[in-house]
């Protein structure tokens, strides 16, 4: 890639102001036209950019953030365009991403810069997630809207609205329709970078914080890497996922620091019979010395997984104080296969929850009988764990009617308040397993079928 540069492009050329004073949107944007023509480097300096409308991408076109240069997007909401994407699994319309690259090839994000989205004027926020210091800030302030029925705070009142809205039409298996997003902008969060339908693209080095939804969501993409990138947010921002990849193969994620409020690296492939119908599955994603730290899950998978996971790796990585470590879920009536997925060499501290769970319960779906909306989770491969703490050593649940099948464990130690529990699973192979636990029965299997076990131990911890 980085060999096509052949000249370096100054934003500050364009017009752009590094001092935090005008608006710099123009400016970038016409810089990446001219760099995507000349197939050049545009070229951020130190300082700090203001930018009320998104980049988009184009084409052959690399973009270095220099060291101590900042882009700030500031929350204009009628200034990002209301377009059509896949959102949480489903196709509707939302508000642009801030940094959109739909339908590009060739091009680059470089540096040690940072890109600001500034999601706390997008984020709703509810007082039992939040410290006591800001939800007390946000009192004095006295901005937003507080629906004091379940004491969430509203970045304005139209976005509360358009929650309710949004969760009627939904509710009724419909859409909002782009005149329902046009209405209420600020309830359909963007997300910092996407990559939709792109190709070759290699995102380095770069600090990417405070997305108004998820941080980086990799879409009907190939060829992508993500390496040494730091991706922030606070621990109560809602749905800030760090790495969303979403029906797209050969991902690469290297080196990266992941610390937000949701998953920290998730994969997806639609939902239900949307996600089945375009069949577009995510495929040969390997993940590599990562830290995850807090968020929801550090390695998730699901539940949007209807057009099929399959040959998925993480490696060599750390999680700290996330709810949960290595998380597959699932529910009837998404369908889809869950496959060939391999986690090794982890080192897990301070979880909240469970160390290892697959979970076809995500959602509370009456049993019916098998058939396409039925989803398959099998050959999965667990080795080399270490968790030091956690509330959960193991949680394995399948569906009576579809047993999650040939998952390995070995070489496995985890100290946790409650053991190992295990229901609905064939063909289980449990090797040089480790469990101490402190409360409830270390071990409880039901309906488990065909299982191996060999240099095991499941005891209780007394400490």
């Amino acid at each position: 890639m980085l060999q096509l540069i052949t000249q370096k492009i100054s934003v500050i050329d364009y017009g752009a102001d590094p001092r935090r004073g005008e608006d710099s949107s123009k400016a970038f944007n016409i810089a990446l036209e001219e760099a995507s023509e000349k197939k050049a480097l545009v070229y951020i300096p130190p300082g700090k950019y203001v930018l009320s409308s998104p980049i988009i991408l184009r084409n052959n076109a690399v973009i270095l953030i220099e060291k101590d240069a900042v882009i700030e997007f500031i929350a204009n909401y009628d200034n990002y365009p209301v377009v059509d994407t896949r959102r949480e699994g489903i196709h509707q319309c939302q508000v642009s991403p801030l940094i959109f690259g739909k339908d590009v090839k060739n091009i680059a994000i470089i540096g040690e810069g940072t890109v600001d989205g500034h999601g706390e004027r997008w984020w709703y926020l509810k007082k039992s997630r939040v410290p006591d210091d800001v939800w007390r800030k946000i009192l004095e302030s006295g901005e937003g809207y507080i629906d004091e029925q379940t004491r969430t705070w509203w970045p304005t009142k139209r976005a509360f609205e358009g929650n309710k809205i949004y969760k009627e039409l939904t509710s009724k298996g419909l859409k909002p329709t782009n005149d329902v997003c046009e209405q209420f902008r600020e309830f359909f969060r963007p997300q910092l970078l996407q990559l939709y339908n792109a190709e070759n693209v290699h995102v380095y080095g770069v600090t990417f914080r405070n997305s108004p939804m998820w941080n980086i969501h990799i879409l009907y993409s190939k060829h992508i890497t993500v390496e040494n990138v730091n991706i922030l947010a606070p621990d109560y921002s809602p749905n800030t996922d760090g790495i969303a990849v979403d029906s797209s193969s050969d991902v690469y994620i290297r080196g990266c620091l992941i610390d937000v409020g949701d998953d920290c690296i998730v994969l997806k492939s639609g939902k239900n019979e949307e996600g089945r119908r375009i069949g577009i599955p995510t495929t040969n994603v390997f993940v590599s010395n990562c830290l995850m730290r807090r968020g929801h899950g550090g390695f998730v998978i699901g539940s949007e997984m209807s057009g099929c996971v399959r040959n998925v790796s993480i490696e060599n990585s750390v999680f700290e104080g996330t709810e949960r470590g290595i998380r597959i879920k699932t529910t009837r009536g998404r369908g889809g296969i869950v496959e060939n997925v391999i986690a090794r060499n982890i080192t897990m501290k301070d979880i909240i929850y469970e160390a290892i769970v697959i979970d076809m319960f995500y959602e509370p779906v009456p049993p019916e009988p098998v058939s396409e909306r039925t989803p398959i989770i099998r050959n999965i491969h667990i080795q080399n764990i270490t968790c030091y703490s956690a509330g959960q050593a193991i949680k394995l649940a399948g569906l009576p009617e579809m047993p999650i099948s040939d998952v390995v464990i070995e070489n496995t130690r985890i100290n946790a308040v409650k053991g190992v529990s295990i229901s609905n699973t064939v063909n289980l192979k449990l090797l040089k397993v480790r469990v101490a636990s402190s409360e409830g029965q270390p071990m409880v299997l039901e309906n488990v079928r065909n299982i191996s076990m060999e240099d095991c131990t499941a005891e209780k911890n007394h400490k």
